[in-house]
């Protein structure tokens, strides 16, 4: 192995694993939810993971946000442009506030709007309307540190996002410990006390975030004459390269809401079998997508230091270790149905499903690793947003959610099949992301230095 190659996989190694970690965690989070309130009873559950469906959307929202920030940043910190960092960081910001009240209100005015969007089932929507009135608090603090945490990760920066979901993490089991089953004298609050916990937890991550930013960060603190800097190239700059990538992002979340509205139609059994897949899925994705998230860095790093050559090999090395991450994930699951089976407190029809869902997810995680690290690491590293928007446009909404639809509610297939369909996108998307990658189309210098 040359020199090279061993920096390669030095620099991928110190990015992939802390974010790898920093996924865990937050899966780790909503897990936690699932796990308890699953042994409240199968309304709760259902109740909570539809009502987290809005910060669902939101966080997609944002990550579509931040992901086009972080190509144009990466790329200014291979030319060390900290100006132009600056600036695009201040508009991402004020984008993420502004999204984040909207959600809160949205959240807290009107929660039996948005449950009827997922669920039919009154006691479900009502378990979904108590969660939703206390975890909208949590929204703010959640878009600004979102954005924080993956704006420094484009420089390099991943250790403070472990150490912050950490933390996030040992307050999340407590408080949802202590409010969910009314431990230590505590009123038992059910769902009320997961969202509790949730607010508690995003509480910590904006005040670790906070002391990290003022004490230790040497690369980049925040400012708020961020704010009111005005750059019209930058701007629209941050609006052509993010535009599409909150398009995709939207697109995307609006889609997985919209398959687990299918479900929550379905009928209780199906959501919770549905919320639980969920879960594993992103257990089993969580190095894949670290994978992810590094390629982007590391090649538009060296596409703004003008090597574009390295891009080209180091993309072909990310979808090596991308292939390789996807079978993982898919043996992880494999190895954890049994005991997901037999921990979580299900109706037999829900528990039936859940067996055959956790089989497709272990075919699903390894496309869906393949895919995310071609369309959200090496083709947004190198400045194409746009392909990833068409690839989920057509695949995803032309072709399984529209015939899991008619699966579900005209042809009324069973539910399993319905899943089968439903998850069927990531495979057949395969072929036109290899073709994309081939044509090195993705390839650009997209700065103005």
């Amino acid at each position: 192995m040359s020199q090279e190659s061993r920096n390669f996989y030095r620099k991928t190694l110190a990015l992939v694993i802390p974010m790898a970690l920093q996924n865990l965690i937050n899966v780790g989070i909503s897990s936690i939810d699932v796990i308890m309130l699953g042994k409240v009873g199968e309304k709760v559950l259902s109740g909570a993971s539809l009502g987290a469906q809005v910060q669902f959307i939101m966080g997609l929202l944002l990550f579509g946000v931040t992901s086009g920030a972080a190509v144009l940043m990466a790329q200014y910190w291979g030319k060390r442009d900290m100006h132009s960092i600056e600036t695009i960081f201040g508009i991402a910001i004020k984008i993420a506030f502004a999204a984040g009240i909207i959600f809160t209100s949205a959240a807290l005015l009107a929660p039996q709007v948005l449950m009827s969007f997922f669920t039919g089932d009154n006691e479900v929507m009502e378990n979904g309307v108590m969660y939703l009135r206390v975890v909208c608090f949590s929204y703010i603090p959640n878009a600004v540190v979102m954005v924080y945490l993956n704006s420094i990760r484009s420089m390099e920066k991943v250790g403070i996002g472990l150490v912050t979901y950490i933390f996030s993490l040992i307050t999340n089991v407590i408080v949802n410990a202590v409010l969910i089953f009314g431990y230590m004298g505590f009123p038992k609050l059910g769902v009320m006390g997961a969202a509790a916990g949730t607010v508690a937890a995003r509480a910590v991550e904006f005040i670790v975030v906070l002391i990290y930013d003022k004490k230790f960060n040497d690369v980049f603190t925040f400012h708020f004459k961020y704010l009111k800097i005005k750059n019209k190239g930058l701007t629209s700059d941050f609006l052509r390269i993010s535009a599409p990538v909150i398009a995709n992002e939207f697109m995307w979340g609006i889609g997985l809401s919209a398959m687990t509205a299918i479900f929550g139609h379905l009928g209780s059994a199906a959501a919770a079998a549905n919320s639980v897949a969920q879960v594993c899925r992103n257990l089993a994705t969580v190095i894949a997508f670290g994978v992810a998230n590094a390629a982007a860095v590391l090649i538009g790093k060296v596409i703004g230091e003008g090597k574009k050559d390295l891009a080209k090999v180091y993309g072909g090395r990310f979808i090596k270790l991308a292939v390789g991450t996807g079978f993982f994930g898919s043996i992880v699951i494999l190895c954890a149905r049994p005991v997901i089976l037999s921990v979580l407190v299900l109706s037999d029809d829900a528990r039936k499903l859940l067996s055959i869902m956790i089989i497709i997810m272990s075919y699903y995680v390894i496309a869906q690793s393949y895919n995310t690290t071609l369309i959200v690491g090496i083709f947004r590293g190198g400045g194409d947003t746009r392909f990833g928007f068409f690839l989920d446009f057509i695949f995803m909404w032309g072709v399984s959610i529209v015939i899991g639809f008619i699966a579900a509610f005209i042809l009324k297939l069973p539910a399993a099949t319905v899943a089968f369909i439903l998850y069927c996108d990531e495979v057949i998307k395969i072929p036109a992301s290899t073709w994309r990658y081939k044509t090195y189309k993705w390839l650009n210098d997209v700065t103005r230095t």
